[in-house]
């Protein structure tokens, strides 16, 4: 559980602190290319040793996994920061956690993890505070931006299922390594994309990038480390419930965001759900 709650609190941090760099950041690439440089170099800080060859076998799973899960991280922090700009750090931050309904699907189904009534009860109720959201009836712009919700919850899930899918498949003396790949995959599509958008880098773009990057790699080393423990269908949504609630705490509290009512409604729901689901 130790694993689990120290992922819990990273990931809090890495919502929190883009809300922080909001207005101060100027070049979002710039930002997100120093993010994932501080996750490679603590990575590497970390790795026993750079030698595929220990688990031959398992050498392809974690190449492959790695430079895919990479795409999908740099995807799931565009989306995010779109997403605390156009709807809040709280939507935002509660539908990325909300993607926790793939990876626990996918335990199910997929890796035949047997959930309980409870925990059926609770994605429903997950899938109701979706649509209790999507249409709210507000103007169309407003319905534009709330469908972003929708696409960040899509590829958060998935990019949360790397995880368990690696636990897996992989092999734990390379887990290291293939967080270095996922990391450096990532940091070169944003490098690209930085140098393609041909936008000058400032301070501030490489602070937060640095704030960002120290929490986002250890959310994901955690996650990891704690899939490793315990059931996929444990680890997923208590991970999300409780970020979800630090977050929506610090949203309201310090950022003085302010929620319609079907919106707390919906709100409401994703914590029944997520206990639901932990239980």
């Amino acid at each position: 559980m130790l694993y689990l709650g120290l992922a819990i609190i990273a990931s809090a941090l890495v919502s929190t602190v883009m809300r922080l760099s909001e207005g101060k950041v100027k070049n979002n690439m710039g930002m997100f290319v120093a993010n994932y440089t501080v996750c490679s170099l603590l990575s590497l800080l970390f790795m026993d040793s750079m030698d595929f060859g220990r688990v031959e076998t398992k050498a392809g799973v974690a190449v492959c996994l790695g430079l895919f899960s990479g795409i999908l991280y740099l995807t799931n922090f565009v989306l995010l920061q779109q997403n605390i700009r156009k709807n809040g750090v709280v939507m935002a931050a509660t539908f990325m956690k909300l993607g926790v309904l793939i990876p626990t699907l996918m335990a199910i189904i997929i890796f035949r993890e047997q959930p309980g009534f409870l925990q059926i009860l609770g994605v429903g109720l997950a899938i109701a505070a979706i649509i209790i959201i999507h249409f709210e009836k507000e103007n169309a712009e407003v319905s534009r931006y709330q469908f972003l919700l929708i696409v960040l919850l899509l590829v958060s899930g998935f990019a949360d299922s790397m995880a368990n899918i690696y636990d897996k498949l992989g092999s734990a003396e390379l887990k290291d390594h293939y967080l270095l790949l996922t990391f450096l995959a990532a940091g070169v599509c944003a490098f690209i994309l930085w140098i393609k958008e041909k936008q000058k880098l400032c301070i501030w773009d490489v602070l937060a990038g640095i704030c960002i990057g120290i929490p986002n790699y250890f959310s994901s080393r955690f996650l990891l480390l704690a899939l490793h423990h315990l059931p996929a269908v444990i680890v997923y949504p208590a991970y999300s419930v409780v970020t979800i609630a630090v977050i929506s705490v610090a949203g309201v509290v310090v950022f003085k965001e302010k929620l319609s009512r079907k919106k707390l409604v919906a709100i409401t729901l994703i914590f029944l759900a997520m206990a639901l689901l932990n239980l």
